[in-house]
């Protein structure tokens, strides 16, 4: 069995295709992620300018620290906004990421065990049990993946209720 020059060039260009898939989806994250932190600059300067003239339009001491007082809150909530829409953005990125290589390694998978039955119909007697050691090398890799991927879900999921967690006792911390 033998590859032929065919074969290694659609490889060349699933793996190419691949790694542009990936080098989009991340342009398109870091797009976003200059969108919001644009956005979050240009407010915070605004409220910064509109807080400032607020302050010193005060007429008293009890006036500037009540200001003061009612800005916190609401700069609490923006910080929190913002920190909840970077880690969507990471969130959604890692989701798409471990999405593209689980699609690679499905489809890798596949095509070894496709390779390993053409190399089993033109192996020479007595090699079946070299053969089936390999498959079941392949299957233990496989289900160590399988595990491995599950329990990163899991760690997600875990750090995205610790996340909401902690997000809902500052703003109730703030209020």
């Amino acid at each position: 069995m033998y590859l032929t020059a065919d074969q290694f060039t659609a490889y060349g260009k699933t793996g190419a295709e691949t790694l542009f898939t990936l080098a989009k989806s991340n342009f398109a994250a870091y797009e976003k992620l200059a969108a919001l932190n644009f956005h979050t600059g240009k407010t915070a300067f605004e409220d910064g300018i509109g807080h400032l003239r607020a302050l010193l339009n005060a007429r008293d001491v009890q006036a500037f620290v009540g200001l003061n007082t009612a800005a916190a809150q609401p700069a609490i909530e923006k910080a929190i906004a913002y920190s909840r829409s970077v880690y969507e953005l990471a969130a959604g990125q890692q989701a798409e990421f471990t999405k593209l290589v689980e699609g690679q390694v499905r489809d890798g998978n596949k095509n070894f065990a496709a390779l390993l039955d053409k190399v089993a119909k033109d192996a020479p007697a007595g090699s079946d049990v070299a053969i089936a050691a390999v498959r079941s090398a392949l299957g233990a890799a496989t289900n160590a993946y399988d595990g491995f991927a599950k329990a990163t879900r899991q760690a997600t999921e875990i750090a995205e209720a610790n996340i909401a967690a902690a997000t809902a006792a500052v703003t109730k911390k703030a209020a």
